[in-house]
């Protein structure tokens, strides 16, 4: 009996050890998920695009201790296109900046070091600690005796006996001096200078990557391109009247507003099957020896639009294969994207021909800069009422003036002032460009 007792306490004993070791095993591996949780992580500058390499680290949006959220923007890096977001791999704490603001920053670069899953600081707000000592103080400035407070206050100012005999002595040293001395404490009498009405102060800006690549990119075509501009004058008439008839009902079945860069659009891509120099570029061999002219049969139409950075050309794909709704629907996208910095080095990656509508700012005339390596850019301007003769009478038509920049190493005079033509008689009478094959 007394044996089958001390088996019966052994196996409790054995059972509750297994239990206690089940128990340690379970905290550590607690402790093991939690120190793994709370890994400090080092974030890079990530790829930017093929062609960049760098960037100016515009602003942190978080600062060291503060806690962020999975895909939360931590940081904005400005390239020479567009601005590029560093986001937070996982929720957590950021533990150290490893960059300061306005330092050029490279791909693969440590950017800064974010705890996975700590708990970091919020907007400051009062805490309870805070609080709490507060009140005490208060409460000790209360409690302070009488006579500590009335230590406390200022001393009363000294007697002003020194003081007025200093004043006296001053009299008396004065009327004891010489009239040469007199004459000699008078203050020199100075000749105002010329003073410059208005305010001439200056404010010196850092020239931010994107101006400082749009001023290197003019200055390229301006170097290399032999450029000419050929102007023309296209009335309007017909494509306003066809565009008051059909925009309420475009704009209620298609929800986009039509508009006169769709027209241009598609003209152009007509004309420029007729001339394919005019959507050709220049390029090196392949194989390192000389240069190449490349022709195209399609065309990514480059479309220019200001931004408060400066002029970006988002590209439409293929807009020859297009309708004029179809293209101001990518237009209308792409200015959405522009308005909230939200374009990306693939929307303006290529483009094979450019169109820039100076005209919505009241541009009457102009001569567009090649974008390289593009052989033409088409110049739209403002729509102003203008006396012309039409079958011998004089009459009052909307007139736009319209100019085409083109590189003469691939264009000749003849094929630019054809291309432009084109663009004109397809504009004048809109129903021809249906008739094109």
């Amino acid at each position: 009996m007394l044996s089958k007792r001390i088996i019966s306490l052994t196996r409790s004993r054995t059972l509750g050890n297994r239990n206690v070791a089940r128990s340690v095993l379970l905290a550590r591996a607690r402790f093991h998920t939690s120190v793994r949780l709370l890994e400090t992580e080092t974030v890079k500058v990530p790829g930017m695009a093929e062609s960049i390499t760098e960037g100016t680290l515009k602003q942190w949006q978080k600062k060291v201790g503060e806690y962020v959220e999975q895909d939360e923007e931590v940081a904005t890096i400005e390239t020479d296109k567009i601005d590029v977001s560093v986001n937070a791999p996982a929720a957590g704490k950021i533990v150290e900046l490893l960059a300061n603001e306005d330092d050029t920053v490279t791909v693969g670069q440590d950017l800064f070091k974010i705890e996975a899953g700590a708990q970091g600081e919020t907007q400051s707000k009062p805490t309870e600690g805070s609080e709490v000592r507060e009140q005490l103080k208060e409460t000790e400035d209360k409690a302070e005796p009488k006579d500590q407070q009335e230590s406390k206050q200022p001393p009363p100012p000294p007697p002003q006996r020194e003081e007025a005999d200093r004043v006296d002595q001053g009299k008396t040293e004065k009327s004891g001096s010489s009239k040469k001395d007199e004459l000699q404490s008078k203050p020199e009498l100075k000749t105002p200078s010329p003073s410059t009405p208005g305010n001439r102060s200056e404010t010196r800006v850092k020239m931010n990557r994107m101006r400082l690549r749009i001023a290197e990119r003019l200055k390229e075509s301006q170097n290399n391109a032999a450029s000419l501009t050929t102007f023309n004058e296209i009335d309007m008439s017909a494509l306003m009247s066809m565009r008051k008839k059909y925009k309420d009902e475009i704009l209620k079945t298609h929800e986009v507003k039509l508009g006169f860069m769709s027209a241009f659009a598609k003209a152009c891509t007509l004309a420029l099957k007729e001339i394919p120099a005019a959507n050709a570029s220049i390029e090196d061999a392949a194989d390192g020896k000389g240069q190449e002219i490349v022709y195209r049969d399609y065309v990514d139409l480059s479309v220019a639009v200001a931004t408060p950075k400066g002029l970006v050309t988002p590209v439409v794909r293929n807009a020859e294969s297009l309708s004029m709704i179809g293209v101001e629907r990518e237009i209308a996208a792409f200015g959405k994207k522009a308005r909230d910095g939200k374009l990306t080095l693939e929307d303006m990656a290529g483009g094979t021909f450019t169109i820039s509508n100076g005209g919505v700012f009241g541009s009457l005339y102009g001569t567009p800069i090649i974008n390289l390596p593009q052989a033409a850019v088409l110049g739209m301007h403002a729509i102003k009422d203008k006396a012309v003769v039409v079958d011998g009478q004089i009459v009052i038509r909307p007139i736009m003036v319209v100019a085409l920049t083109y590189d003469h190493r691939l264009l000749d005079g003849r094929e630019a002032v054809t291309f432009l033509v084109r663009v004109k008689e397809y504009i004048e009478d809109p129903n021809k460009m249906l008739l094109v094959d």
